[in-house]
């Protein structure tokens, strides 16, 4: 074991979350709206990405962290090597064409099988994954752009490789976009020039041709909040209309920001307009500034999540594997006789718990995860977010979101800790990858929106919105669930679990609702706490119709899936007795909050 090497995949439960729990070989690859590879083709491809993942993508994770980036006089980034080969080698071997759709020569992969291999390229090197962005881009501009932008920037995105990035942030509007001061001027047609300074942004520049930033900017009389935001497409280097390269724009990396982790990904100031005239591209000619952007936000976010969720399950085997070759102590059992022999520390009991801890939730937040993609799979079969035919789903979507990167991104931050628990001080020192993880992930709970915005977001917006139905929806399924495991003796715990838990999640949104009538500040004091209930109730649901499966197919498995139907057994009977039953307590908690934390006065604290 080696920080170098340090990535383990685990590509057989991402297969098992796509093909055996969703399904995607019947439901979704035999449509027409993805008919470019079949379930064989599918499996090859993410073992194709699994290998890129391991032999080129982890090459870079150390040299990311330990080779400073570089910025020059005229604002240009240089990365570490290792990490410009990566982005090299995953264009010459044609990976960039994966998510592309057909009408740009791509093989058009449906959501889930796009996050299951981003799953493993961020996993193994977050700081090279996130230069790809370029990709995402290009696939935003094809889709809002108008027929002339499209033609000026989407096909050499793709085709020279050229960055991409995405610009809301600045100094004094943080999460507050609406606050945002960066303006812009009508030149002509879609034609403006912006002014202003960006902050946090990532991966505004590196050693690429060119870098695309779609920029929100307020148009000159825009309205104030985030509907006067309107946004740009702005070029590093001019693209003139026959697509050729013109001259150097004026918007120029400032600063690079000095980071607790993912030091090798360039997050940095970008000001625009300051050196020289700054112009771009009002996207699709129309002011739409937020709900344009909205679409690489919720991208973003779900990427988030699945950073997270791919770092857990990393830490966790590679502490699995900690656990099982080192000697340290005797059995608990035996621990008064002096001379019991030393056992492996997988043997200790709360050894044990922390593995079963972190291999439950690393497997639970996976379900979740591509479960959202799967839904996102069969939105895109009923016509794509927007349309009227997918809006029960889209809207299943949204409510999932939160979810995936409030929740998961909070949770792994202390599930790492307990992973670098299990190597005791090895864990803190550089030998082993478990002090970058928890410094490469805490900024997953900071960026796209902080855990708390997300769970507001889902209070309001996703759920008391639509008066709870979508949520209902939701828990209708697990009703479902709970029918087809009921009186079967090997499901009582999980069945008796789920119930109660959904019985109490019911009641502390039913005592919010009451208590909001009141306060608002009910909402901020006790939003974190429904978010993560809420999040652990849907995975404990996602996790007994794994064991569901696993426990079909168990009497007829061989090899390997013994283990791996049995371990799907013992994560959903781990959960239902260790992490369900918290919810009772919550409840308490919220059924009987008060304000007393918004009454201490300032001085007092």
């Amino acid at each position: 074991m080696s920080v170098a090497n340090h990535y383990k995949s685990n590509l057989r439960d991402i297969l098992f979350n796509l093909f055996e729990v969703n399904d995607i070989g019947s439901n979704v690859l035999n449509h027409p709206r993805f008919s470019t590879m079949d379930e064989d083709n599918a499996k090859d491809a993410l073992a194709g990405i699994e290998t890129f993942a391991q032999e080129v993508f982890q090459k870079a994770f150390v040299p990311s962290d330990r080779t400073p980036l570089t910025l020059d006089a005229e604002g240009n980034v240089g990365v570490p090597q290792e990490i410009l080969d990566v982005f090299h080698r995953f264009y010459d071997d044609g990976w960039h064409m994966f998510e592309v759709p057909e009408h740009l020569d791509g093989f058009n992969a449906p959501p889930s099988l796009v996050w299951s291999a981003f799953e493993m390229q961020v996993g193994s090197c977050a700081s090279a994954t996130f230069y790809l962005f370029g990709i995402y881009i290009a696939k935003i501009i094809d889709r809002l752009g108008t027929d002339s932008q499209k033609a000026r920037y989407v096909r050499q995105m793709l085709d020279k490789r050229w960055g991409g990035c995405m610009v809301l942030t600045e100094p004094d509007a943080g999460s507050d976009v609406g606050a945002g001061r960066a303006k812009a001027r009508h030149i002509e047609g879609d034609v403006w020039e912006l002014e202003g300074v960006k902050r946090f942004i990532t991966n505004g520049d590196f050693e690429t041709e060119n870098i695309v930033h779609l920029v929100l900017a307020r148009p000159e009389g825009g309205a104030s909040g985030t509907k006067g935001l309107s946004m740009f497409i702005v070029p590093k280097f001019w693209v003139n209309e026959d697509g050729s390269l013109g001259e150097r724009n004026g918007a120029f990396v400032t600063n690079v920001e000095k980071k607790m982790g993912l030091h090798g990904s360039c997050t940095c100031e970008l000001t625009l307009g300051d050196r020289m005239p700054c112009r771009g591209l009002l996207v699709g000619e129309v002011h739409d500034g937020i709900k344009q952007m909205f679409h690489v936000i919720e991208h973003a976010r779900m990427a988030v999540g699945i950073k997270s969720v791919s770092t857990v399950s990393t830490a966790y085997l590679n502490a699995l594997a900690y656990a099982k070759e080192r000697v340290q102590g005797p059995d608990l059992a035996k621990a008064m006789d002096k001379n019991s022999p030393r056992v492996r520390i997988i043997e200790h009991p709360d050894v044990r718990r922390m593995l079963l801890e972190l291999k439950s939730h690393a497997e639970g937040m996976r379900a979740l995860a591509l479960y959202t993609a799967y839904i996102q799979d069969q939105v895109q079969i009923l016509g794509g977010h927007g349309a009227t035919e997918a809006k029960a789903l889209d809207r299943l979507n949204d409510l999932l979101l939160p979810l995936v990167k409030g929740y998961a991104s909070h949770r792994s931050y202390a599930l790492l800790g307990d992973a670098l628990q299990i190597f005791g001080g090895s864990g803190y020192v550089r030998d082993y990858p478990m002090e970058q993880y928890i410094r490469d992930q805490k900024i997953d709970t900071l960026y796209e929106g902080t855990t708390h915005i997300q769970a507001l977001d889902f209070l309001f917006r996703k759920v008391m919105r639509d008066g709870g139905k979508t949520l209902m929806g939701l828990m209708m399924k697990m009703q479902k669930t709970l029918a087809d495991i009921k009186g079967l003796d090997a499901f009582s715990v999980e069945h008796a679990a789920l119930t109660r838990s959904m019985g109490d999640v019911q009641s502390m949104l039913m005592t919010l609702q009451k208590k909001v009538g009141e306060s608002i500040y009910h909402a901020g004091l006790q939003g974190n706490r429904i978010l993560f209930a809420i999040a652990e109730t849907v995975i404990g649901w996602l996790l007994i119709r794994h064991a569901q499966i696993a426990a079909e197919r168990l009497p007829d498995a061989k090899g390997r899936d013994v283990s791996f139907y049995t371990g799907k057994i013992a994560s959903a009977r781990w959960y239902c007795e260790n992490v369900l039953p918290g919810h009772t307590l919550t409840r308490k908690l919220v059924e009987n909050s008060t304000l007393q934390a918004t009454a201490v006065p300032e001085d007092a604290f």
